[in-house]
């Protein structure tokens, strides 16, 4: 898995996970229960994941909605 967006706002993650989705993308949201360990001060961000094969086609979907800002750098 590759990890694409790393954020605390869940407005962006849930658009991001939704277009790729739509998409046909496998996607995985991680991190989403850990702000019961937290105490939701919002200190430990979730993580966008895709099958590594799909990363390129992923970011490029994300890119062309304007999401080239909260796109994490490929390793």
């Amino acid at each position: 898995m590759v990890e694409l967006i790393r954020a605390n706002d869940p407005v962006l993650l849930s658009f991001a996970e939704s277009l790729l989705a739509d998409a046909g993308f496998n996607v995985l949201l991680v991190d989403t229960h850990m702000s019961v360990l937290e105490g939701s001060i919002g200190a430990i961000p979730r993580r966008l994941l895709v099958v590594e094969d799909e990363a390129d086609g992923a970011r490029r979907l994300l890119r062309d909605a304007g999401l080239a800002d909260e796109l994490r750098d490929p390793p």
